[in-house]
């Protein structure tokens, strides 16, 4: 009812009851989170058929390892941190498109790795991705 009434005072409250308004407003809620999606596919095209090509090939990313002793491992081999940029120079001239992933133990100082980081800059690598563990 939009209006309240009590029996021992027989004035009537003018308040309006906003719970019929928040349910159909939850309602549209819940119809446009569910239509938007399919909207946004609305244009269906029906593409051509073509025999199947092999994909193009895909790169693997270099994995630079910083361990807990602080040494620097490129691929798995163990590196000196000055000659890292050299090697990374070398990775990025056979292909420009290079990818890194950084992977450094949680006990090692932030200037190792700062400074493998700066080696990385310097070799002109730049898609980095820092790698960490879930919880």
């Amino acid at each position: 009812m939009a209006f309240a009434t009590s029996q021992e005072d027989d004035r009537e409250l003018s308040e309006i009851n906003i719970t019929p308004l928040v349910d159909v407003m939850l309602v549209l809620l819940v119809a446009f989170v569910i239509t938007i999606p399919v909207l946004t596919n609305a244009v269906h095209v029906n593409l051509p058929k073509t025999v199947t090509t092999t994909p193009p090939d895909e790169q693997k990313a270099v994995t630079v390892t910083v361990d807990g002793a602080g040494k620097v491992f490129l691929n798995n081999t163990e590196v000196e941190r000055a000659d890292l940029e050299r090697q990374l120079q070398g990775l990025r001239k056979a292909n420009p498109d290079l990818s890194l992933h950084l992977r450094a133990d949680e006990r090692v100082p932030y200037g190792p790795v700062a400074k493998v980081m700066a080696a990385i800059e310097h070799a002109g690598v730049s898609r980095v991705s820092i790698l960490t563990d879930t919880q």
